[in-house]
């Protein structure tokens, strides 16, 4: 077992990298934005800055743009254009779970796996069964694991006579959070009460003469177990790259040779997390000199006496985590870890998306709030840019949030990152083929803070994206770099006009 990445490293390359392209645009207007002078409430000259709408117009986006400004401390609305239209929010959903999460689970709260014993143990013999019991920790990983099977031996278990069993039911199964996305999409994995490696499988291929070596496992920096409940097939195709077929007890894949060259890896998606959470866990358990029995999947509740616990950190520091990795399982778990407890029992994702619509109308005054899921993979969710703005512009929820957002760069007109620019933004950035979304704090030079909210999407344009299809749909690179350009220009803007 070799060290190979770390969970940080994994984290940024396996999953941001994976989400639908974010590329920068240059900026429409200077970087160093000129003071101008407010004549009057949400007045301004008009030679200092360029007006909104004709930052739009440059951007050259079809669809809709939609944004809201807001002051903070006095909640006044200070800018907005088409702020009420209901938009897909995309990745910006994701604040509003992190507030939903945080106000009904507590900062603190921790999601626990456990390795639970049906029987007694005697003379280091487990006389019942050895369940495998998820919580719904959303970070679970590879070195958890083998944590956990350490943790077996050090409790006295050397053997288990009964059954190896698996339990995911504290959260609804469900094959893939959106099943309108491209079925080899590692960013749309399955939901269960027990993942693993955020539900990815790692998938590599080298070519050795005529043939091609394929690997899958689920390495972390630490370990590298081989899986076999995920199979790979290199197929003599040209298209589709990657085909999946339920396989039972397996995820079967085949990729076309054609598209594989001389090497390479990436994540594909987990469909069956219990029995690769088990597979693993048994990998494991077995180095410590345990064997068990091919794992089962139980419906039911475990009862019996946790011998391990394994928790994962606090939420606040997954949520951050969350928003920074735009990690769309995290969201879619702590939504329904949250839902749960409201409700007293565990939600479908759509029952838990519906609940949280009601409450981010009653504590955000999110009037509009159509949401879907938690994560914001669906593109029917719908939200506002003036609600999106009002709801963070409240003193508690920035408290709350804006520690835990990630800081937006701002670039130069050849797409490079200016360092100590005088315009400080931290915020959630969003994007789907065709949709680019951003809302978060700016605060000016002047030290003024301002909350912002800017929806852009074109309906149109998705409908013509083939969701089968393996690379970005023509036309989705240029109008998102555009769109991320508009964003700069708006946020420079309104630091200019209403930075004082």
């Amino acid at each position: 077992m070799s060290c190979l990445v770390s969970r940080r490293i994994f984290l940024t390359a396996g999953l941001a990298a994976l989400a639908a392209p974010a590329l920068a645009g240059a900026p429409a207007i200077s970087l160093r934005p000129v003071a101008r002078p407010v004549r009057g409430p949400g007045t301004v000259a008009s030679r200092s800055a360029p007006a909104a709408e004709a930052l739009i117009a440059r951007a050259n986006l079809s669809g809709r743009v939609g944004f809201a400004v807001v002051d903070p401390a006095t909640g006044r609305m200070l800018e907005e254009s088409d702020g009420s239209a209901a938009l897909p929010p995309a990745s910006v959903t994701k604040a509003v779970t992190a507030l939903y999460a945080l106000e009904t689970l507590g900062a603190e709260h921790r999601f626990e796996t456990r390795l639970i014993a049906t029987g007694p143990v005697e003379n280091g013999i487990l006389k019942g069964d050895l369940v495998l019991a998820g919580g719904g920790d959303p970070t679970l990983e590879t070195n958890a694991l083998a944590g956990m099977a350490a943790a077996l031996k050090t409790a006295g278990v050397r053997e288990v006579r009964g059954r190896f069993r698996l339990w995911g039911g504290a959260v609804p199964f469900r094959r893939a959070i959106d099943e309108d996305q491209p079925e080899h999409a590692g960013y749309n994995p399955a939901l269960s009460g027990l993942n693993l490696n955020y539900n990815r499988v790692h998938f590599e291929w080298k070519r050795q003469g005529a043939r091609y070596a394929v690997a899958m496992d689920a390495r972390s920096d630490r370990y590298r177990p081989d899986v076999t409940m995920a199979r790979m097939r290199v197929a003599d195709r040209a298209a589709p790259v990657y085909v999946y077929s339920d396989g039972g007890a397996r995820d079967e894949w085949s990729v076309a040779r054609a598209a594989l060259g001389a090497g390479g890896a990436r994540w594909l998606p987990v469909r069956k997390p219990e029995r690769y959470a088990g597979e693993v866990f048994a990998t494991f358990a077995r180095a410590q000199g345990i064997t068990l029995g091919a794992p089962e999947v139980m419906q039911a509740a475990p009862g019996g006496s946790v011998l391990v616990s394994h928790k994962s950190e606090a939420l606040e520091t997954v949520l951050r985590d969350m928003l920074r990795y735009s990690t769309n399982l995290t969201a879619e778990m702590v939504g329904l870890a949250a839902t749960s407890r409201r409700q007293g029992g565990a939600a479908t994702l759509a029952q838990s998306a519906q609940a949280m619509n009601p409450w981010a109308a009653a504590s955000l005054g999110m009037k509009t709030a159509a949401l879907r899921d938690h994560s914001g993979l669906s593109d029917r969710s719908r939200l506002s840019a003036a609600d999106m703005a009002r709801g963070l512009a409240g003193a508690r929820r920035a408290a709350l949030l804006r520690p835990l957002l990630r800081e937006f760069a701002l670039r130069d007109a050849r797409g490079n990152v200016v360092r100590n620019h005088p315009v400080k933004v931290v915020a959630k950035t969003g994007t789907l083929y065709f949709v680019s979304t951003l809302a978060g704090y700016v605060t000016t030079p002047g030290g003024k803070d301002l909350v912002f909210a800017i929806f852009t999407a074109s309906d149109s344009l998705r409908a013509q994206i083939n969701p089968a299809q393996d690379d970005s749909p023509p036309g989705a690179r240029g109008w998102n770099g555009r769109a991320k350009g508009l964003q700069q220009a708006l946020i420079e803007r309104w630091s200019a006009v209403h930075g004082r």
